[in-house]
C-alpha cells in the first residue's frame, strides 16, 4: 500500500459541489481510498488572469494502484465530469493532479513526480500543509518552499470537503 496526494482545482459552476464529486469519484477508483482532505481554498488564477477565482484543495489516499494508473483513473474522472481542455491555464469544471506519489520519482512526458510546479504554487503548498503540518511530505520537504512563496491570494472559505467512509458511494 502506497500514499499519494492529489491536488484538486476548479472555477466553473458549483466549485465545491465539484470537488465533492471529484473526490466521491476518486473514492470509487479500484485499490484508492481517500483518507484525508485539506481545507477549501479560494486563490487567483495563474497563467491566465481573466478568469474566475478557483477552489482549491489537495486529498491524501492509500492505494496499490501504479502511479500511472491512478493518473489514468484522474482523467477518467475529469473527462467524467465534462472537463474539456480548450486552453492552456483556462477555465476548468475540475482538474486532478496527481502531485506526489509515495518512494516514486518519475519524469516522463505522461507523468512528472513531483508535479513539476507544485513547489512554485502556494495553492497547492497551503493545502499540502493542512494534511503535513510539519511541512514533509512523503519524503519531500515543501516548508521552506510555502514559507518563501507566502500565502497571499491563497483564502481559506470554511468549506469542508466530503471524504466518502470506505464503501460510501453516495
Amino acid at each position: 500500500m502506497s500514499q499519494a496526494v492529489i491536488g484538486l482545482g476548479t472555477n466553473i459552476g458549483d466549485r465545491i459541489g465539484n470537488l465533492n464529486m471529484a473526490i466521491r469519484a476518486i473514492s470509487r477508483l479500484p485499490n484508492v481510498k481517500v483518507i484525508a482532505g485539506s481545507a477549501v481554498y479560494e486563490t487567483d488564477p495563474v497563467g491566465k488572469t481573466d478568469q474566475g477565482r478557483f477552489y482549491n484543495a489537495v486529498v491524501l489516499v492509500h492505494t496499490t494502484a501504479s502511479p500511472l494508473t491512478l493518473l489514468g483513473g484522474c482523467l477518467g474522472i475529469e473527462a467524467a465530469m465534462g472537463r474539456v481542455r480548450t486552453e492552456k491555464n483556462g477555465p476548468r469544471l475540475i482538474d486532478l493532479d496527481l502531485l506526489l506519489y509515495e518512494n516514486y520519482k518519475n519524469e516522463s512526458f505522461e507523468l512528472s513526480l513531483p508535479h513539476p510546479r507544485m513547489m512554485e504554487r502556494a495553492f497547492v503548498l497551503k493545502p499540502l500543509s493542512d494534511i503535513f503540518p510539519q511541512g514533509r511530505a512523503l519524503g519531500i520537504l515543501f516548508g521552506p518552499a510555502l514559507r518563501e512563496l507566502g500565502e497571499d491570494g491563497v483564502d481559506k472559505t470554511g468549506y469542508e470537503l466530503i471524504i466518502p467512509e470506505q464503501g460510501d458511494l453516495l
